[in-house]
């Protein structure tokens, strides 16, 4: 049996823990320096990794000795990749670490043309999906907590699931949904999600407090996440870069229509007015919600092929397969 650490997604972890590995998360922000992984491996006696981020968490576990895989992220292929220093690091992770994961081709594509030597070992698994609502869950108690205190069966609420960091570009609708609810006073569109950046957080919520219909609340328990997602009317993307939205994939899973920027991370999971809706600016992405609003056969149409494409293509039960499997060749590692 042995210790896996990394920025690891939690059911990453289950499907490791499930074939009887000890696994320990870790936050790459948290960890500042390579001598605070030393100390962490040396303490919990780690005998392999996984990072999640080629640069964020990859770098971090350069020369320590112990087997690593790494899962790319999205912003190291999408925007880290442009950055000649940064390019340089990942380049010499990928040189030490045993295995790399890409959630689509694309992605495996775009990191074998920067890095040709790393051809052999970059696998694709898309990110496997499993919902849990709460049960327990007041979808009245989340409006009102959110400032909305209107009858829910009135209510067309547009939920914005993101980190907030410049890259997910939570305030890219503000001024046109506005605009809307304006209009349409029934119209709302919650942001949910961390701090990430907080000087950039400060910005949003200066932002949103001064804009009408538009609300936002800090992030939630996975479970209340999921229990709102369901209740809302629809889920939105509108992030600048995205290796694979999970947020989307969730809703796609809870039977949600989802209107997504129209980028490639997302249209690699999105087909437009097939399995939900794709926008390339704020004012499209009007013209499409007021389509949905009124149309609940495209509504219906959409949930449905978005809850087909979901569970044949991203089986978390394959996920598990994939990820058991490749953990297996870090413990032929630790053998040699």
């Amino acid at each position: 049996m042995h210790a896996a650490s990394g920025a690891l997604q939690v059911e990453g972890r289950d499907h490791l823990e499930a074939a009887g590995h000890v696994c320990i998360l870790k936050d790459a922000s948290d960890l500042e320096s390579s001598s605070e992984i030393a100390k962490l491996i040396e303490a919990e006696s780690l005998e392999a990794a996984l990072a999640l981020h080629l640069y964020r968490g990859g770098r971090l576990l350069q020369g320590h000795g112990i087997p690593f895989g790494i899962i790319f992220g999205g912003t190291d292929l999408n925007e880290d990749v442009n950055h000649g220093e940064k390019k340089k690091v990942m380049g010499k992770v990928l040189e030490e670490a045993r295995f790399a994961v890409a959630f689509t081709e694309s992605m495996k594509e775009m990191a074998q043309t920067q890095w040709p030597h790393a051809r052999g070992k970059i696998y694709v698994q898309s990110q496997g999906i499993v919902t849990g609502p709460n049960s327990a869950f007041n979808w009245n108690t989340f409006l009102h907590q959110s400032g909305i205190n209107q009858s829910a069966d009135n209510l067309h609420i547009f939920l914005l699931v993101c980190g907030l960091r410049q890259v997910k570009d939570p305030l890219y609708l503000v001024d046109a949904f506005s605009e809307w609810h304006r209009e349409e006073p029934n119209v709302y569109m919650v942001i949910v999600g961390p701090e990430v950046d907080p000087v950039f957080t400060r910005e949003v919520g200066a932002r949103v407090k001064s804009a009408a219909g538009v609300r936002l609340i800090r992030e939630m328990p996975q479970g209340d996440l999921h229990a709102a997602l369901k209740n809302c009317f629809a889920v939105v993307n509108s992030s600048v870069s995205e290796g694979m939205s999970a947020a989307i994939l969730e809703a796609m899973d809870l039977e949600v229509p989802v209107l997504a920027r129209n980028i490639p991370g997302n249209a690699a999971v999105v087909k437009h007015e097939v399995t939900g809706l794709l926008f390339s600016d704020p004012q499209e992405f009007v013209q499409l919600a007021k389509r949905l609003v009124s149309d609940p056969a495209l509504e219906r149409e959409i949930v449905a092929n978005g809850r087909e494409y979901v569970r044949a293509r991203h089986s978390w039960q394959a996920e598990r397969c994939t990820y058991q499997n490749l953990i297996r060749t870090l413990e032929g590692s630790i053998q040699d």
